[in-house]
């Protein structure tokens, strides 16, 4: 089966004779991708919540390390997105997203040892970081490995269909994950929490056992620097939008208590439904109206959104706030994702959306500290006009790229 699309340069007149069966792949083998990065992705969802409580059990280890054993696999998904991307460019999707799983099966590993109560805190604390920093490796050549073992299936058309089911199965994990690792975490300990962190990503080699791979584009590799000179404004998009994303996800709870309101813990949950439905539901917009379309529309939404949780007389408004948001958000990383795989070459594929998804990790890990400086300067509210206000200069982005498209050349 080949991987191209029948209007992708370098087509041979031979491949172009299965599309016909090529047409069934989605249908017969994405879900099978998406199942296994759900199952998977919990490994790196469910000690997320864990490891804060984790580390500051341990007496004379304060939130500080706890931070750093949390936010050192988004420095490391951050620093290795690139090289992900080229792997699964030489190697393709496949013998990348099963050695992401391995690396997540190895991680989880390292960290379960790490909870052994007979090794010093030190030896503990220090195994705990190298299995996060494993971890984040992981992820990245999990998620470009899945970009690019689908995308190969399904042709550049299906691209957004792809990047949809990738996100909708992570934050799938995160908001069943969460919850579910803190009770085993309460009832069982952090080995066996971890013990179930390993076995998952080994049922997910196992479901995607049987998905064929993508014959691997060969053609002249470019630079990276000159493609992420075509990847910055839609990248610089996608970052913008991560920011309410961040703001909500860090300090609404907070915002709620500061109000002395209730259902502060519900921010989350209709945040996470709002965006799983998006991305099930509309799946097919970005490919079908075309991503900046799509998301300028979502980030007016998004910018709506956070005006209602900054503005909000009661906590239903900002709920009502968090749903928007959540929609909001849902489709901008895919819309911008379809637009990145219009305009780079099939070996360089994997490649950009690699260096494409880091400036949504790079959004998410300033943002966090950025809107905690904001908020002790400026108060709560600040923080979330601040992600409307991204929003909109999102907006002016996409307006921009828009006029350049139709601009004749």
């Amino acid at each position: 089966m080949s991987d191209f699309d029948i209007n992708e340069p370098g087509r041979s007149g031979i491949a172009g004779q299965a599309t016909t069966a090529d047409a069934d792949f989605p249908a017969r083998h994405l879900p099978f991708l998406t199942i296994a990065l759900l199952l998977s992705y919990m490994a790196v969802a469910m000690p997320l919540a864990v490891i804060p409580p984790f580390v500051t059990s341990w007496p004379g280890y304060g939130n500080a390390l706890a931070g750093i054993a949390v936010g050192c696999a988004f420095v490391s998904t951050i620093l290795t997105r690139t090289l992900a991307g080229g792997y699964a460019d030489r190697r393709g999707g496949r013998a990348s997203m099963r050695l992401g799983l391995c690396l997540y099966i190895a991680a989880s590993l390292i960290c379960l040892v790490s909870g052994l109560s007979a090794l010093p805190k030190p030896l503990s604390l220090s195994l705990l970081i190298a299995g996060r920093l494993l971890l984040g490796v992981g992820e990245s050549y999990t998620l470009v490995g899945m970009h690019g073992w689908g995308i190969g299936l399904m042709g550049p058309k299906g691209a957004g269909k792809v990047l949809t089911w990738t996100g909708a199965a992570m934050y799938g994990a995160f908001a069943f994950g969460g919850p579910l690792g803190l009770e085993l975490y309460h009832l069982a300990g952090f080995v066996p929490l971890m013990g179930l962190c390993v076995a998952l990503p080994c049922i997910g080699l196992a479901i995607v056992q049987p998905v064929p791979s993508a014959p691997v584009l060969s053609g002249e590799r470019e630079s990276f620097w000159p493609v992420l000179g075509t990847i910055r404004p839609y990248g610089s998009v996608v970052a913008l939008q991560g920011v309410g994303f961040a703001v909500l996800g860090a300090f609404l709870s907070v915002y709620f208590l500061h109000e002395h309101w209730r259902f502060g813990s519900l921010g989350l949950t209709c945040f996470g439904l709002a965006f799983v439905a998006g991305r099930l539901f509309c799946a097919h917009l970005p490919d079908r109206m075309g991503g900046l379309r799509v998301a300028l529309i979502s980030l007016c939404i998004e910018a709506l959104g956070q005006g209602c949780i900054a503005f909000a007389p009661s906590p239903f408004i900002a709920l009502a706030g968090a749903v928007f948001t959540g929609a909001g958000c849902s489709l901008i990383y895919p819309s911008m994702g379809v637009e990145v795989v219009r305009r780079v070459s099939g070996p360089m594929r994997a490649t950009a959306l690699g260096g494409f998804a880091a400036f949504q990790d790079l959004s998410y890990a300033v943002s966090g500290p950025v809107a905690g400086i904001v908020s002790d300067c400026l108060g709560y509210k600040a923080i979330f006009l601040m992600g409307a206000l991204c929003a909109l200069v999102g907006m002016v982005l996409v307006l921009r790229l828009q006029k350049a498209e139709s601009t004749p050349r």
